[in-house]
Order: C-alpha cells, then structure tokens, then sequence
C-alpha cells in the first residue's frame, strides 16, 4: 500500500523505513540487475573489448542524465519540505521547474554530446581497440539520454510523494524492456553492440512513458501550464541543492576519466574490462544500502520541514543500523564467492585472473559506507547544501582521484584497486564527525521535538 505525504510526518519510523526503502531497493536491484545482466550479454556474446568500450561510454551518458538525477535530489528536497510546511503550491511550482530545467539542460548536452562525440570518447579513456565499438554504442544511447533524465526527476518525485511502490515500477520496466531487447537485437538479430545500445535507449523511453502515466492518473500533484514557468526564486533553491548531486556526478565523471586512462596505461585494455566489471558489481551487491539511503531521504526531508526533529534523529540512526548490517552481509559475500561472480561476466583468462583480487580490495571498507552514505543524504534531505556538498565529495573528490593519481606511481595496478578502501575510511570518518556534532548540537530537541 502506497504512503500519502501526510504519512512520512505520522507513521512509525521502522516501518515507514521499511515502506520507504524495500521498494527503492528493490527498484535499485532491478536497475543493477539490468546492467549486469546487459554486461555479461555484451562480455559473453560480443566479446569483453565490448565491455570496455561500454565501460568508457556509460560516465557520459550518465553524466548527462544525472543533471535529471541532481535536479530530482535537490528539487525533492524542497518538494518535501514545502510539503511537510503544508505549502502545496510551492511544492508545484518545485515539481513544474524541474521539469523545465530538465528538459532544457539535457537537450543542450545531447547536441553538445553530438557536435563533440569524438573528443568525448578520447577525453573518457576510449583509447586503442576501444574507440570502434564505443563509437558506435555512444550514438543510440545518447538520444535516450534525455528520457532518462525526465525518469530521474520523476522517480524522485514519486518517492517525496511517499509511492515508493512506484518508485520502483519506473526502475523494474526498462530493465525488464533493456534484457528483452538485449536478447532480440544481439543474440537473434546478431546487431552486436548497436543493438545492445538501441535496447538501452528504447528501455529509457519506456521508462519514461511509465513516469509519465503516473503524473498524469496517480500523482496527487496536479500540475498546470504556470508551474512550468520558471521562478527564480524556485530556481534558485533547487539549483543550490542540485549542484550537491550533480558535483558529485561530475567528479564521478572525472574520476572515470581518470580511472580509465590509468588503468589502460598500467594494465592495458582487459584492465579497463576489469573495473568495468567491477563498477557493475558496486551497484548491485550494494543495493539494499543505496535502497535504505532512498528511502531515507523523503521520510527526514519531510519531518525536517515539518520541525519534527526527533523523527528525524531517530530516522538518521535506523537508517545506518539497518544499512550497516546489510552491508557486512555484502562483504562477507563478495569475500567468499568473488571468483565464481567474476566467471559469469566473461571467458577472457587475463580478466578472470585479475578481477577476483580487485573485486575484494574494493569492497574491503563496504562495511562501514553506511555511515558515510546517510550522513551526506542528511545533510540533503535537510536543505544544508554547503555540509551537502562537502561530504559528498570527499569520497572521489578530495580522496579517490588523488590516491588514484598517486598509488598507481609506486604500487601499480595494485595502487588503483587499494586506492578504493582507503578513500571509504577517510570519507567515512569525516562523515562521522559532521552527523555526530549534528546530532549533538543542531538536533537537540524540547519534549515536543521542536528544535532548542
């Protein structure tokens, strides 16, 4: 049964949580579920050069489309504020502005993407063999690139409105149309990676004629024409939050460029195979803790609006128990089983002898990103975009690319996999001193959970 708004305010937190995060985790495993079955068709019936060349184009792609995933974070934030304040026009005008701003930004970047494709490809690592097959994998994913955008903000949205049920049909659809297609365009049709690409732009479309249907019958925001128009006094807001997701992204996105270059120059191509592999499996095993982080962000942004400080003390805390046990079970598991999930993407000797070793050396701090992942959602979620943006950005920003640039001079390919740990602990730490002095300091509550 679906949450009302009202709800998030009201219900007990354990299972308001759980209502909140099942379904997004569940979403997410489907999402995840679909790019790693999408790599092991590409790796078993292309070849894992073809890996590596989705490994290079994918940061794009999704940099692109994340400025739908920043603008759906930031502006659902001030959704579920304005929602939680009981100002449901500013929550409105929130959802038509970003809607606009989405559709302007993305359309921009796909013809930028189109006039620069060349350029892109190089500058994200598609070096040697590798330019062929991203070439041509680059073009059919980039037009479906600004319908995942409009998926993003609205998947966001959804989950604001407390229909995390949703939520989570808008992320099973595609993926359930992404596998279909993948086994019709490359395993009957015989297309080779153009085909994987046409299945992954038509699954994005579907996709969004899903969100699209929900706006339109389920949603209980009832947009006209005036909330597309935008306000700057709207727009600002969200751009301020917006940035936070978006930054991270774009660090992501040069790190990938990073990453990429590095490992081809200290391991050549099936290197970059190998933490295609890899960056597959983060989203996967990682699920059910990026589902908690989900779920989490509408239940504090709501009570944080609504001055319902102690729920949200107590929502920060579930939230980091409960995604931590989940992630020492994740550890525990890719400890035990790395070979046997590293032969499933591919038959290549090199890759299969090397991926194992680093799949554990990245994994080796899951346990403990649970704190680093609600700490900086938080500070989202309550609108405090500067701490936002700080901690979102210590990870790959101030830590990993740094390591990545360093380690590999001294250590080799072993310098970029141990690289990962090291930047989860020192981001984790600091992490847990910003969320322990504001949970000790800006969240002490009165008897009725007003702030002091």
């Amino acid at each position: 049964m679906a949450v009302s708004s009202v709800e998030l305010g009201t219900q007990d937190i354990k299972k308001l949580l759980i209502k909140q995060s099942v379904p997004s985790s569940v979403g997410i495993l489907f999402m995840s579920v679909n790019i790693l079955i999408d790599t092991i068709f590409v790796g078993q019936w292309i070849g894992s050069l073809a890996i590596a060349a989705v490994t290079v184009v994918l940061p794009i792609t999704f940099l692109i489309s994340s400025l739908g995933m920043a603008i759906g974070v930031g502006g659902s934030s001030v959704l579920s504020r304005a929602l939680g304040a009981g100002d449901k026009e500013k929550a409105l005008l929130t959802l038509g502005n970003m809607i606009s701003m989405t559709f302007l930004l993305a359309s921009i970047f796909v013809l930028v993407g189109l006039f620069f494709s060349e350029e892109m490809l190089l500058l994200f690592g598609a070096n040697g063999n590798i330019m062929a097959p991203a070439r041509e994998f680059f073009f059919p994913v980039l037009f479906g690139v600004p319908f995942l955008a409009l998926c993003m903000v609205g998947n966001n949205v959804i989950r604001a409105e407390g229909k995390a049920k949703f939520s989570m049909y808008s992320m099973i659809i595609p993926a359930f149309v992404n596998i279909i297609l993948d086994i019709v365009f490359i395993k009957i049709l015989d297309m080779g990676i153009y085909g994987a690409a046409l299945a992954t732009c038509i699954s994005y479309f579907m996709a969004f004629l899903f969100v699209l249907w929900f706006f339109v019958y389920k949603s209980e925001m009832h947009l006209a024409w005036h909330h597309f128009a935008f306000r700057n006094t709207i727009v600002k807001e969200i751009t301020t939050l917006s940035f936070v997701t978006f930054s991270r992204q774009g660090v992501v996105s040069i790190l990938a460029i990073i990453l990429n270059h590095t490992l081809y120059t200290y391991g050549g191509e099936h290197s970059v195979t190998v933490y295609g592999i890899i960056s597959r499996m983060l989203m996967f095993a990682l699920f059910p803790v990026l589902g908690i982080t989900q779920g989490f962000l509408p239940v504090a942004g709501y009570n944080y609006g609504a001055q319902n400080y102690h729920r949200v003390k107590e929502s920060i805390l579930i939230s980091i128990k409960y995604a931590g046990l989940l992630a020492i079970l994740i550890f525990i598991v890719i400890l035990t089983f790395a070979r046997p999930i590293v032969a499933i993407f591919t038959n290549d000797p090199a890759v299969i002898a090397e991926t194992p070793n680093a799949l554990r050396w990245v994994f080796a701090a899951s346990p403990i990103i649970a704190v680093q992942l609600i700490g900086a959602a938080y500070f989202q979620a309550a609108g405090k975009a500067r701490q936002a943006l700080f901690l979102t950005l210590t990870k790959q920003g101030f830590f990993l690319i740094p390591l990545v640039l360093i380690l590999p001079n001294f250590f080799g390919i072993f310098g970029v996999w141990v690289a990962f740990p090291i930047a989860d602990v020192l981001s984790t730490l600091i992490t847990a001193y910003f969320l322990k002095k504001e949970l000790s300091t800006n969240l002490i509550e009165t008897e009725d959970g007003k702030l002091l």
